[in-house]
């Protein structure tokens, strides 16, 4: 805790970096139940308040034959689209798809990259040619154009994104841990655990890369920022999330027409959100970055 609280006390970008991302990630948890619409994707369509400018207010109507009705008014702070439903609602909804994306593709890249960049780097011979040759092939291809692939071998959809992105990135991650294992197996304790008899993988696994875990965090945070561009712009390019399903990137392919009328907050705000998500992203990544290489300065 004390180390957080100084990491913080050095890194006020990081800070409110981090900030904003527990911020979104409350609004993604607990969006639905204090949300305007609460409906599932926030997809209740009103066709007569459609295209209502932001801080409009409407009044609900008295239930007919009722005496005594309560009339309730409902206001939208950021207006309505041309389903009439409320535009707030589903900025808020897709905060949780692109969260949720980016820590499973986080994830999967980290299961992936992690134990393959470790063990090549310090096993190196065959297995370590193999990979590298490997990782060489995949990273001459364009990031964006192998998701595309991914994303078109199975199919269009909300699982297929996960899997796509998550492995489009497993690829730097091992790039980064291998580079970094083959540094620290010739290191004193290394070679120590080798006279002792211990086995590859406790080396590995319990001594190398718990020394990793700055260069991981880094990239991790790096990774999670990549992993939301790329759902905007495959959610933009209609494979990503489907209809009714909301996200930043498909709200700003339905209204990127309208960013020279009236009603250019339709595409700005969910615009605005992806740009500040990731910048908060970057900014706690070079922080984690910045500290590790004083952590690894003499």
């Amino acid at each position: 805790m004390e180390d957080i609280r100084r990491f913080f006390s050095q890194e006020p970008t990081a800070l409110i970096g981090a900030a904003w991302i527990a911020l979104w990630c409350v609004i993604a948890l607990t969006g639905p139940f204090w949300r305007p619409d609460p409906s599932l994707f926030a997809n209740d369509q009103h066709l007569e308040w459609s295209m209502l400018p932001p801080g409009s207010t409407v009044t609900l109507e008295a239930t007919p034959g009722l005496e005594n009705t309560l009339v309730q008014q409902k206001t939208f702070w950021l207006g309505t689209d041309r389903f009439g439903r409320d535009q707030l609602s589903r900025i808020l909804a897709g905060s949780g798809l692109s969260l949720s994306v980016g820590f499973v593709a986080v994830l999967l890249s980290l299961l992936i990259g992690v134990p393959l960049g470790a063990f090549a780097g310090y096993l190196g011979g065959t297995f370590d040619a193999v990979v590298s040759w490997l990782l060489q092939v995949i990273w001459s291809i364009p990031t964006l154009l192998l998701v595309l692939a991914i994303t078109l071998a199975f199919g269009k959809g909300f699982q297929q994104v996960f899997l796509a992105i998550g492995l489009s990135m497993w690829v730097e991650v091992a790039r980064v841990v291998r580079g970094q294992t083959m540094a620290l197996r010739n290191m004193e304790w290394a070679e120590a655990g080798r006279v002792l008899g211990l086995s590859t993988p406790r080396i590995v696994l319990g001594h190398i890369l718990p020394n990793l875990a700055g260069p991981i965090a880094v990239i991790a945070s790096a990774n999670f920022a990549a992993a939301i561009l790329i759902e905007a712009g495959l959610s933009f390019m209609g494979v990503g999330a489907q209809i009714p399903m909301p996200s930043w990137g498909n709200l700003i392919r339905d209204h990127y027409g309208s960013i020279l009328t009236g009603q250019a907050h339709l595409a700005l705000v969910p615009g605005a959100c992806i740009v500040t998500l990731v910048l908060a992203f970057n900014a706690l990544s070079n922080a984690l970055a910045r500290q590790s290489s004083h952590r690894g300065t003499p």
